[in-house]
């Protein structure tokens, strides 16, 4: 390698590190001045939390953090996708309003989190009788829910808003930086393909983040995007509109509206642990359907136990800590074993950070 290609390589490092080192700063500083607003993570009266599985090895959770952006340098000069570009000053006047709107919502969600009230959303479907009885079939039970005790839930522009930058402080700037682990396996299986011949399906695609990072590296792909929000879906459509080759639709992910054997890929970004237990196999057969013979599913969601045993403890905590009703029952899900049971073929499996991504391949026969 020449003294030009070693100098790029060491001066893209550089700007790599500085940039994620910023980001991640930003966000962490977002989080400590919303822990500081809020008051303690225990209700007052109930003893204090102590996983049962033991308290998170510190050491093995800092290791974890420096291999996932270890790992998103290298997929990035080993040509998997581009370099990450948030950091650019014409974003920042959006980056600070996001900032603003997180700190001003902290203390609603922290009033939910102290009374453990995560049902704010099914009340005011319940007081609005016309309107929950006309969407019956479209919003499930489950799903009427605050989520993370998030204002508004699902259901509110606003909460589509502030989504991404919640997330983002929650896991101190490395959401973006997992999702990328997904975008890996998506250029991995595009390796030698036209893109223009290849469609892709995002299973609760949100507020368009991660499609949205798709399509800027490969913006001919013949992207669906589907979730059941009618707020995050507008976002979607709003985000993605530059882009001619996107579909979003506003359905349930264990009925999907779309043919069988239709796509040649499918992803699903953190949607199995926000899944009841008796929901996750429906979905996961409406992901096989979808697929044609031969295509690949990229399921990317939280660790389970014994992914990161030394971290068991801080998974352990997070539902106690924020409204997720069904994760602790998905930490012992058996993923492997459902995927199977399901038809698909495992191909990979990667973790990253706090994120796990695995490859399933829909047999052509």
């Amino acid at each position: 390698m020449g003294w030009r290609k070693i100098a790029a390589k060491t001066a893209g490092r550089a700007r790599y590190a500085a940039g994620q080192g910023l980001r991640s700063a930003w966000y962490t500083a977002q989080m400590q001045a919303a822990r500081s607003r809020a008051e303690g993570f225990n209700r007052p009266g109930e003893p204090a939390f102590e996983p049962s599985r033991g308290r998170p090895d510190m050491a093995e959770l800092r290791r974890a953090y420096f291999e996932l952006f270890l790992q998103d340098r290298a997929n990035i000069e080993a040509g998997l996708y581009p370099a990450p570009g948030e950091l650019a000053l014409a974003r920042l006047p959006g980056t600070l309003k996001a900032a603003r709107a997180f700190q001003q919502d902290v203390r609603d969600v922290d009033r939910r989190r102290l009374s453990r009230d995560g049902a704010e959303i099914q009340r005011q479907f319940e007081e609005e009788g016309d309107f929950l009885k006309r969407n019956a079939n479209r919003y499930p039970d489950y799903y009427l829910q605050n989520f993370h005790y998030q204002s508004g839930g699902w259901f509110t522009d606003e909460s589509a808003e502030l989504y991404d930058t919640q997330v983002e402080a929650l896991f101190s700037g490395t959401a973006d930086a997992m999702r990328r682990a997904a975008l890996a396996e998506i250029a991995r299986e595009l390796k030698g393909r036209d893109q223009r011949q290849v469609s892709l399906l995002d299973v609760a695609c949100g507020n368009g983040r991660f499609l949205e990072k798709v399509l800027e590296v490969w913006p001919r792909l013949k992207v669906t995007g589907l979730d059941l929000s009618p707020s995050y879906t507008e976002a979607a459509r709003a985000r993605l509109a530059k882009w001619r080759s996107v579909d979003i639709i506003q359905d349930m992910a264990e009925a999907m509206p779309v043919e069988n054997a239709s796509f040649d890929m499918a992803v699903s970004i953190y949607l199995f642990h926000e899944l009841p237990a008796r929901v996750r196999p429906l979905v996961l057969s409406e992901v096989f359907r979808a697929l044609k013979p031969g295509g690949l599913f990229i399921l990317t969601d939280s660790l389970q136990f014994a992914d990161r045993p030394a971290l068991d403890g801080l998974l352990e905590y997070f539902p106690h800590g924020f409204h997720e009703p069904y994760y602790k029952d998905y930490l012992g899900w058996d993923l492997d074993g459902a995927l199977t049971q399901a038809g698909f073929v495992k191909e990979c499996g990667r973790l990253a950070f706090l994120t796990k991504v695995t490859g399933w391949r829909k047999p052509h026969s």
